[in-house]
């Protein structure tokens, strides 16, 4: 559990964090980037192996429609938005993570989002696995997905969307859902943002 105050704090903590198996394996940890004034806040399942390997969060293909998409639905560009994982370690062959591993990374994303509370407006959780850990709810996405909801003691909404590796996978229907949600962030946060 993180008890740090700021997010340079929280990433000093997460680079050192042993409180779960994922530690073993990981090249490095990912605890997230972007500007600690952030009105906007990405979570996303876990770091992929481009992720362990660079060091940043969304930086494959699944990232970059997610940034496409986020630049023209919300008008946000990366530089702009606070993007971290409800794990902060690739687990192993990309596999899911397990509800341990959520449990023991949850105070850092904690610890992150109280941070960011200042300036943050919304949450947006991306796929089942974050959504579910944030929301603390077994409801799938589709069922979850374009409404804004609370969490307690967090004092943004957050909004869930389907995973953009689910919308590459997907199609043009996905890929418009995933559009979709990313347009109503735009209007949570009064228009695009830019």
């Amino acid at each position: 559990m993180s008890t740090a105050g700021t997010l340079g704090e929280v990433a000093d903590l997460v680079a050192t964090c042993t409180a779960c198996s994922l530690a073993e394996t990981r090249t490095q940890a990912v605890p997230g980037s972007g500007p600690a004034e952030a009105r906007l806040v990405l979570v996303g399942e876990a770091p992929g192996a481009a992720e362990d390997h660079g060091g940043q969060p969304f930086v494959g293909r699944s990232g970059s429609l997610l940034l496409e998409l986020l630049g023209r639905e919300v008008g946000l560009d990366r530089s702009e938005v606070f993007i971290t994982n409800t794990v902060k370690c690739r687990p192993p062959g990309n596999r899911d993570p397990r509800a341990q591993e959520i449990a023991a990374c949850r105070g850092h994303l904690v610890a992150q989002l109280a941070a960011l509370a200042p300036t943050c407006e919304l949450v947006v959780t991306v796929g089942n696995v974050a959504t579910r850990a944030v929301l603390g709810t077994t409801e799938g996405i589709m069922a979850l997905r374009g409404v804004p909801r609370r969490v307690e003691g967090w004092p943004m909404p957050v909004l869930a969307t389907i995973h953009p590796a689910a919308a590459l996978r997907g199609g043009s229907a996905a890929r418009a859902l995933l559009a979709e949600d990313l347009a109503t962030a735009g209007r949570l946060l009064g228009g695009h943002a830019a």
